[in-house]
């Protein structure tokens, strides 16, 4: 194993580490969400990125570009979705339809009423 492949996979565990504890310490449902998608996306993918460097050969790339292709096709709907059961079961607002946009100015919306 290439020293390059072992640090991407060394890496990928203390990160994956890292994002399991940020799930475990962390205050609430979106931020503990936050970390279990974004971090564990990037952590996995490195991870694949050091076993195919390690395996070398075009059988095994593949497989691995697939795993991350749906990684990355697949987590942000997850996240999604979390994010949206997150604000329901909060009950600050009446639907999740009329939760703020980001981007969206509270005071406009007040000088307008």
């Amino acid at each position: 194993m290439s020293a390059l492949a072992a640090l991407f996979i060394v890496a990928g565990g203390v990160l994956l580490v890292i994002a399991a504890w940020g799930v475990i310490a962390l205050p609430d449902a979106l931020t503990r969400q936050h970390a279990a998608t974004k971090a564990g996306t990037l952590a996995l993918a490195m991870v694949c990125v050091g076993a195919a460097l390690s395996a070398l050969s075009w059988e095994w790339g593949w497989r691995l570009v697939l795993i991350v292709g749906f990684l990355l096709a697949t987590l942000p709907v997850a996240s999604h979705l979390l994010a949206r059961a997150a604000v329901r079961e909060a009950g600050t607002i009446a639907h999740v339809s009329q939760a703020p946009l980001v981007g969206d100015d509270p005071a406009q919306k007040a000088s307008r009423r």
